[in-house]
C-alpha cells in the first residue's frame, strides 16, 4: 500500500534552520535519514545568512533527492520584525525546492503538533517525545530546531499515508 517516499522536513529561521530527513517505508513505518541544523551569524548581513540558508537546503536536496519538501508555514509572532525576518528565511527555503523540481507541502506548527502528538496545543517537550517514539530513536533529536524539521517531515509523511488510505477506500466501494 503506497510507495517508498522520501521528505526533507524545514524549521525555518534565519538563526538556526532546522532539518530532518525521514523515509516512510510505505507502510507506515520511518526511518531517521539525518538531522541536524543550519547556523547564520547575527554579525552577517540578512542577505549573506538567507545565502548560506539557501545553500545548505540546496545541497541537501541534491545530497538525498527527497521526494517532498515539508516546511513549516509561518506562525504570527507578537513582534512584526520576527514574523517578517521569518518570512525571509522561509522564501529561500521555497525556493530552493522549487528550483529543484521537489513537490513543497507546508503546515502550520498547530497542524504539525496535532499530526505528530494527536492535539493542535502540545507542547515542545511533547512533540519531540513522539519524534523519538514513532522513529524508535534511542534520544530525541537535538538541537530543538532539528526535532522541529523531522516532526515537519512525519507530519507529511502521515498526510501522505492517510491519502494513499483514503484512496485505497474509495477504490474498494
Amino acid at each position: 500500500m503506497g510507495a517508498a517516499l522520501l521528505v526533507l522536513g524545514l524549521d525555518p529561521g534565519t538563526a538556526v534552520t532546522g532539518f530532518g530527513v525521514v523515509r516512510g517505508d510505505g507502510r507506515g513505518a520511518a526511518t531517521l535519514v539525518e538531522c541536524g541544523v543550519f547556523r547564520t551569524s547575527p554579525r552577517d548581513a540578512l542577505a549573506d545568512r538567507l545565502v548560506a540558508i539557501f545553500d545548505g537546503v540546496t545541497a541537501l536536496i541534491a545530497r538525498h533527492a527527497p521526494d517532498a519538501l515539508a516546511v513549516e508555514s509561518i506562525f504570527y509572532a507578537r513582534n512584526v520584525r520576527t514574523t517578517v525576518t521569518l518570512g525571509h528565511a522561509r522564501g529561500v527555503l521555497l525556493l530552493a525546492g522549487a528550483q529543484a523540481g521537489v513537490a513543497i507541502h507546508e503546515y502550520p506548527p498547530a497542524e504539525i503538533k496535532k499530526a505528530i502528538t494527536g492535539t493542535g496545543a502540545a507542547t515542545k517537550e511533547q512533540v519531540q517525545y513522539m519524534v523519538k517514539t514513532l522513529l524508535r530513536l534511542k534520544t530525541v533529536p537535538s538541537p530543538n530546531d532539528a526535532a522541529d524539521g523531522v516532526a515537519a517531515a512525519l507530519t507529511c509523511l502521515l498526510a501522505a499515508r492517510t491519502t494513499a488510505l483514503l484512496e485505497g477506500a474509495g477504490r474498494s466501494r
